[in-house]
């Protein structure tokens, strides 16, 4: 059952990733209805109620700017081809964001790991809630542990920080954008906070089937680490004989200013015999 977030007069009650959301989406608070304890508005209410505006027609920061030739209709329903479309909010903050990335010096280098055991153990608890990003969060954070470089960051181009939390940046694309809620102190806990700042990225697209891209560094972190999707590999067992695994490639983008490859080589393969026997994933 929902309930509105507010009566008149009273406050209306949001978590601070919903009013940002909103803010970003030029959503009016006061139309979402929330879900959440006691009506509280969480973030897929107003992701809801912006789908909602958008099926009953584009806003006017949306609106295409007029042409002279006729519009052309695409397969995809609201949207003309030939029609020029200023940036939202929000597209323009992540347009700013990936100009400034390439003012960092990276480098990349990928990795692939087997995830039987991993797969295993996500078939045994995902009907507790937990998801394999967040397995994979909780693998990357504790391989952070052992290679605090890889955690660090460097803001002014003259000195880096050794952080001293570890905070996954998950990559989250919405309407309109993409966005990156925080796994805090992931090291320690897999409930996510909504909103912080990220010491480390993570981007899964495997759950889309894609086997291996590359991801741009976010500002102001040290790496972030694109995810492709696991697939039945033929392999040689150590006896010599053919076999068959699940393998899954990650490709790490790191700041060349802080961290080496060698640095980035040893956390991958720490990283691996934490998928390869995830026991201590789960606590």
């Amino acid at each position: 059952m929902v309930h509105p977030a507010s009566e008149r007069g009273v406050r209306i009650v949001a978590s601070p990733f919903a009013k940002k959301l909103s803010k970003d989406l030029k959503l009016e608070l006061a139309s979402v209805v929330g879900s959440g304890p006691m009506g509280r508005i969480v973030g897929k209410d107003v992701e809801a109620a912006a789908a909602a505006v958008l099926s009953n027609g584009v806003p006017e920061s949306r609106k295409p700017v007029a042409q002279s030739a006729p519009a052309k209709v695409s397969g995809t329903p609201g949207i003309e081809l030939g029609c020029v479309v200023p940036f939202t909010t929000m597209q323009g903050a992540v347009s700013r964001n990936m100009v400034e990335s390439l003012t960092v010096p990276t480098f990349r280098v990928g990795y692939t790991i087997s995830t039987d055991a991993l797969d295993h153990l996500y078939k045994k608890i995902k009907s507790k809630g937990v998801t394999m990003t967040a397995l994979l969060a909780k693998a990357t954070a504790l391989a952070l542990v052992k290679h605090p470089v890889v955690n660090s960051s460097c803001r002014d181009g003259k000195s880096f920080t050794y952080n001293s939390s570890i905070n996954i940046a998950v990559a989250v694309a919405i309407c309109g954008g993409l966005i990156t809620p925080i796994l805090q102190d992931a090291d320690k806990q897999l409930q996510p906070h909504e909103y912080s700042t990220g010491t480390f990225s993570l981007s899964n697209l495997g759950m889309f089937g894609v086997d291996c891209f590359d991801a741009i560094l976010p500002p102001g972190t040290g790496a972030i680490m694109a995810v492709g999707a696991s697939q039945p590999t033929v392999v040689a067992t150590k006896d010599g004989r053919i076999g068959m695994k699940s393998q899954m490639q990650v490709n790490v983008t790191a700041d060349h200013r802080v961290i080496e490859g060698a640095d980035l080589a040893s956390f991958l393969r720490t990283l691996a015999k934490n998928i390869e026997d995830p026991k201590d994933l789960t606590f």
